[in-house]
C-alpha cells in the first residue's frame, strides 16, 4: 500500500496515512484519463452557436432580375448562400455537445488520476482543512507551508464556504468537495492537497 505524509495546515509533519491500492496505487490509464477529460470539455460546452440559413435572413423575396435575356446566371433570391448578405450554407446551429461515458471507465479514470498524482508526489494529506473567518492571507500562507506555490487543487470533505472563499482570489487555485471532482481538474494541478477525512470518503467511494 502506497503511504503518504500527514501534514498539518503549518506544514508540519503529524504522521503518515495508507492509502488503499485499489484507489491510489493502480496503474493508471492513460487512454481512459484521455476519454474523460474530452468527456468533461465536451459536457461544458454551450452549443450556443447559430447562423441564419437563407430562410431567416431578412430580405430576398423578390426574384433581382428575370429568368432569361438578361445575360446573368438565373437567380431567385439575394439571400442565397453566394450572395453577399446572404444565409449562410451548413452553418452552426445550436446543438448538445454532451455525451456520457460507462460508470466502470469513469471510475477507472478517477482512480488513475489519484494514482497519477502519487505517483508523481504532488498528493498533500492536510490532517484537517478548516477555518474560522474568510481570510484570503491565512490560506496564502498554509499553500506556502505546503509548497504549493503553483496550480493546486484543495479538497475538503464537503463544500465548506470558508475554505471556497478564502481560496477564491488566489491565481490557480480551485476548490472541491470530494463529491465535485473530476478527472480535469486533478490533472490539471500541480499540487492536488487533500483532507484526511477526504481521503477516507474517497476511498469508501472507490475501493
Amino acid at each position: 500500500m502506497p503511504k503518504v505524509t500527514v501534514y498539518d495546515m503549518a506544514g508540519a509533519s503529524v504522521g503518515e496515512i495508507e492509502l488503499a491500492e485499489s484507489v491510489f496505487g493502480i496503474q493508471p490509464n492513460k487512454a481512459i484519463m484521455h476519454a474523460a477529460v474530452v468527456n468533461y470539455l465536451a459536457n461544458q460546452r454551450q452549443g450556443t452557436q447559430s447562423t441564419l440559413t437563407r430562410a431567416e435572413v431578412r430580405g430576398g423575396g423578390r426574384k433581382p432580375w428575370r429568368q432569361k435575356g438578361t445575360g446573368h446566371a438565373r437567380q431567385g433570391s439575394t439571400r442565397s448562400p453566394q450572395w453577399r448578405h446572404g444565409g449562410i450554407a451548413f452553418g452552426p446551429k445550436p446543438r448538445s455537445y454532451r455525451f456520457t461515458l460507462n460508470k466502470k471507465v469513469r471510475r477507472i479514470a478517477m482512480k488513475s488520476a489519484f494514482s497519477t498524482k502519487v505517483l508523481e508526489g504532488s498528493m498533500i494529506v492536510v490532517d484537517n482543512i478548516s477555518m474560522d473567518e474568510i481570510k484570503t492571507k491565512t490560506m496564502v500562507k498554509m499553500l506556502e507551508s505546503l509548497g504549493a506555490d503553483q496550480k493546486a487543487l484543495i479538497v475538503t470533505p464537503e463544500a465548506n464556504q470558508m475554505v471556497i472563499r478564502s481560496a477564491r482570489n488566489i491565481p490557480g487555485v480551485k476548490t472541491a468537495a470530494v463529491n465535485t471532482l473530476n478527472v480535469y481538474d486533478i490533472l490539471g494541478c500541480d499540487k492536488f492537497i487533500i483532507a484526511r477525512e477526504a481521503v477516507n470518503k474517497l476511498t469508501e467511494v472507490y475501493a
